[in-house]
């Protein structure tokens, strides 16, 4: 078994949630770990990202490719539409 490694940083909740839905679909082992800290109350969180996927390097790649699409979907949703709307 290869051991894991920090992958990428994850911008937030709902980017953590949906990688780690597709990542367990295509059976690719990984690991989501959160920054949050109760004791702190999610502050570093604010300063260092939601967290972080770890995986084994050999998947390292594939990780990066989903990453970016969905980075590349969530900014086509967030962007204004050419109508204004």
């Amino acid at each position: 078994m290869e051991d894991f490694s920090k992958v990428a940083i994850i911008d937030n909740e709902f980017e953590a949630q949906l990688l780690d839905s597709i990542l367990t679909e295509r059976e690719i082992p990984h690991l989501m770990r959160s920054y949050h800290d109760t004791a702190y109350d999610g502050l570093y969180q604010t300063q260092k990202g939601w967290g972080h996927v770890s995986a084994p390097l050999s998947f390292r790649d594939e990780i990066m490719e989903i990453l970016s699409d969905l980075r590349r979907e969530a900014a086509l949703h967030d962007s204004p539409s050419a109508d204004g709307e």
